[in-house]
């Protein structure tokens, strides 16, 4: 009796920035069992030891394939993350769009995505926008997810020729703590990530930013120790 051939694995593009959400985003499509083709968009940011934690987190994930993309977006300025003349605010989150927000970042980044993934065959796309508990940025909205799918399909000649892509944000309607869950749940070492908008020279987390405070909330609220090194 001839042994059963085994089906390929579906691959899926991983927007990777080297955050805490996009390791966890991109373990959960491992988890579904995707072979994992990662992309992370060096655009100059003010902390781009994030660029460094992506290349770890796609090692340790054994992607297939890790790409760094450079698009300086300080040519255009705007954000506090892309632009040193404004200052990455200190004072906790508030309900307002705040200027770490950087203009159509996601619709820019997920563009580069989407088109990596026509090229490589892939019709799943994974990024770990996250709704509830972020800093009220519009582009990790729900709709702007269902919109970019609809986009996805009409933009593309795959989308053209009847391929029906699917935009995962698995962590769109979890809080924090549930994200910071997840890294034990999944064996993830939350030191692989970055999530600091403002490092130290030195190389720590400021531990004050948006970003920070969220990411360790998120921690203390789950039980959950933070393995990251923070300067406060």
């Amino acid at each position: 009796m001839s042994e059963p051939v085994s089906s390929p694995r579906p691959s899926a593009v991983i927007l990777l920035s080297g955050g805490l959400d996009s390791m966890v985003s991109a373990a959960l499509a491992k988890e579904r069992g995707f072979d994992l083709y990662a992309l992370t968009i060096d655009y100059n940011q003010r902390h781009r030891c994030e660029i460094e934690s992506a290349e770890k987190i796609a090692e340790k994930l054994g992607a297939k394939r890790h790409v760094v993309l450079p698009l300086d977006l300080r040519r255009f300025g705007g954000s506090a993350l892309t632009d040193d003349s404004i200052d990455v605010p200190k004072t906790g989150v508030g309900d307002d769009i705040p200027v770490t927000y950087v203009p159509a970042r996601n619709l820019v980044f997920l563009s580069l995505t989407l088109a990596w993934a026509e090229t490589v065959g892939a019709s799943d796309i994974f990024i770990g926008v996250n709704a509830l508990d972020y800093s009220g940025y519009p582009d990790c909205r729900p709709e702007f997810i269902a919109s970019f799918t609809e986009t996805a399909c009409l933009a593309t000649k795959a989308g053209a020729q009847g391929t029906e892509f699917s935009i995962h944000a698995p962590l769109q309607f979890l809080g924090k703590a549930e994200i910071a869950q997840e890294t034990q749940r999944l064996g993830l070492d939350p030191a692989w990530s970055w999530s600091c908008y403002d490092p130290t020279p030195d190389g720590l987390a400021c531990g004050e930013c948006d970003s920070c405070r969220l990411r360790l909330k998120g921690f203390a609220d789950a039980g959950l120790t933070d393995t990251a090194q923070y300067a406060r």
